[in-house]
Formats: C-alpha cells, structure tokens, sequence
C-alpha cells in the first residue's frame, strides 16, 4: 500500500481560523481558542480538536481491529481529557509546552470478552496514529477501556 496524504488548507487572523479538507467530499471547520488565551470562543480551539482526533481515530480503528477479530461492535463512549499547563504556551517559560498528561476513558458496547476484549484494546491503540502521536510525544498517557453488552 502507498503513503495516504492527508491535507489541510487554512486561512485566519488573530487567533480564528477556517481550516478547509480539500477533496471530492471537502469540510470547512473552524478553530479559535479561550478569551484567557485571545480568542472570543466562537469555535472549538486546536487542543479541543486534538483530543477529539483522539477519541475519533480510536473508534475508527478499533472498527478495522474489530474486523480482523471477528467480533462486533456497537456504541461507543468517550472521555478525553488533556492536562495543560499554560506556563510556555502563554507565558513564554522554559519547557515543554505539549500537553503533561492525557487520559482516556472509553466504552464500548462489544461482544468481545476477556482476552479478546483485552487483545482488541492493545491493538486498537497500536494501530492508531494519534494514539501513537500522543504515545511517542512522551507526555503521561493512559486509557481505560470497558466493554459493555451489545443490546439485544
């Protein structure tokens, strides 16, 4: 398999952004940030749209790992939470200026049991690249998964 590109086009002032997904279904979104930080709030800001990249590409990997494994999947539940101290970001300091710790708790309604529920977790986070990016990034990184019964 090639190398898929990705690619995203943006313009803005200030702090507000348009960020446009070219292609032959293209996405507008936007990105502005908290008043603390010079935004006026009138979109989610980047951090925000990191933190849900995370939870998305979970659910979409965890969808080609359930594939593999031949078990199903169905609803799935998300809390991310990134810790961030603004001490570099803002104020210039000395430091990293990533995020220090990122915590997932996730849910998902699955006939997968036991080991294989285990294997599918495991795999699911190899598997995903912004799982692997906040990974590799060094910060603190942890995830909890819990499976739940499909409905009948």
């Amino acid at each position: 398999m090639s190398v898929v590109p990705f690619v995203v086009e943006s313009r803005g002032s200030g702090v507000a952004q348009q960020i446009a997904v070219p292609g032959d279904h293209p996405h507008e979104f936007g990105s502005d940030t908290y008043p603390a930080f010079g935004g006026a709030d009138a979109a989610p800001s980047p951090l925000a749209y990191t933190l849900g990249a995370l939870t998305a590409c979970n659910q979409i990997t965890a969808q080609l790992v359930a594939k593999d494994l031949g078990v199903r999947l169905g609803e799935f539940s998300f809390n991310a939470r990134g810790d961030l101290d603004p001490a570099v970001f803002v104020g210039g300091a000395e430091g990293n200026a990533n995020f220090e710790a990122v915590t997932v708790e996730a849910s998902v309604e699955t006939d997968a049991e036991g080991e294989t529920f285990d294997r599918l977790v495991s795999e699911l986070e190899r598997r995903c690249p912004v799982t692997q990016l906040f990974r590799r990034s060094g910060i603190d990184y942890s995830s909890t998964w819990k499976p739940l019964p499909l409905p009948v």
